[in-house]
């Protein structure tokens, strides 16, 4: 027990008493170690902050390696489709040349085609001018009213399908050569000609007057096997009678016409048919009826009647003779003029190219 007078032996009052030896070393120990802890902790940190950096480092320098990689093939490839892309301007800019030439080449053939290329109306008056032509001809040649009429109706109806006021004068015309053409008696001018061609095909079969003979008595058998002698007998009596021979006839006497003039008796008249063909065809009826009274009356005159190739002659040639025919056909002349005059009023008129002035 300490004493209270002496100072040194307790503290004043208001301070803490003095460790004891031991403990002060107890408690630096302790101080000493928290910081070493301390320490190791920190570098551990340290540590692991620097390997997590110098990973991050590395995956950072791989990536920008990609990246820079990645960049490298995209400027590569920006550059290869640049060319690309220039070439195509470059063919675009080609095509769009050439379209517009073409362009331009077919506006100057569709102007040219519109200047030089009918309309619709003339093709159509063209038409209607070669069908009255063949109609025309038609009448000339060959007197065919029915063809003729036929054409005219035709080239009416594409008039009529047209339906322009222009062409009233042109369908008036045709109207009266239609009536005309209906006027004109109707002739089987095909039939006729085919007749004829069958007369004339007749010439060399029919026989001539001359030659005309009764038949013969038939020998009668002899009933056997007559002697010599009666059969001599017989032989002479037939050279005798055939020395003289008696005819009959009920009409005068035939011309006698020898070999060659028979040739030419028969071309004769195989021309008289074809005259009278020509001019049915021709619808020439003076003609064609004179010939037809010849061929008549020298088939009659010189060839055998009696025989039915001279009679079926003679019926055809006395009923050609019988039909009428019309040499007065209608000319479709007033026809041809109005189309005519038609086209040329609706063709476009060329204005005068103006002269150049010398130099």
């Amino acid at each position: 027990m300490s004493d209270p007078a002496d100072p040194l032996a307790s503290p004043p009052p208001g301070v803490a008493e003095p460790m004891a030896p031991a403990t002060r070393m107890a408690s630096r120990w302790f101080v000493v170690g928290a910081f070493a802890l301390l320490a190791v902790l920190v570098l551990a940190a340290w540590l692991d902050a620097r390997r997590d950096v110098n990973e991050l480092r590395d995956h950072a320098a791989r990536r920008l390696t990609a990246m820079e990689a990645g960049i490298a093939a995209a400027r590569e490839r920006d550059s290869r489709v640049d060319g690309e892309l220039r070439e195509a301007q470059a063919k675009l800019a080609l095509l769009q040349a050439r379209v517009a030439e073409s362009q331009s080449q077919q506006a100057a053939l569709e102007a040219l085609y519109r200047e030089m290329a009918p309309s619709r109306d003339d093709l159509a008056l063209t038409e209607v001018e070669q069908i009255l032509l063949i109609a025309n001809q038609q009448l000339a040649l060959a007197g065919n009213v029915p063809a003729a009429l036929a054409a005219l109706q035709l080239a009416d109806g594409k008039l009529a399908r047209m339906d322009r006021p222009q062409v009233a004068p042109l369908r008036r015309a045709i109207g009266r050569d239609v009536e005309r053409l209906r006027a004109v008696p109707f002739i089987d001018v095909t039939a006729i000609t085919v007749k004829l061609d069958a007369a004339i095909a007749q010439v060399d079969t029919l026989p001539l007057a001359r030659d005309e003979r009764l038949p013969l008595p038939k020998p009668a058998a002899p009933p056997g096997e007559p002697p010599a002698w009666r059969r001599i007998l017989g032989e002479a009596w037939e050279e005798l009678r055939s020395l003289v021979r008696l005819e009959i006839s009920d009409r005068p006497m035939a011309p006698l016409v020898t070999r060659e003039q028979a040739y030419f008796l028969r071309e004769n008249l195989r021309l008289r048919l074809t005259s009278a063909r020509v001019a049915i065809l021709g619808r020439q009826e003076a003609s064609y009826k004179a010939d037809l009274k010849v061929a008549l009356a020298w088939t009659r005159q010189y060839f055998d009647m009696r025989t039915k190739p001279g009679q079926a002659l003679q019926e055809t040639l006395v009923q050609m003779l019988s039909t009428p025919v019309p040499d007065d056909l209608p000319d479709l002349g007033a026809s041809l003029d109005a189309v005519r005059a038609l086209k040329a009023a609706q063709e476009p008129r060329v204005p005068p190219t103006p002269a150049r002035a010398n130099r």
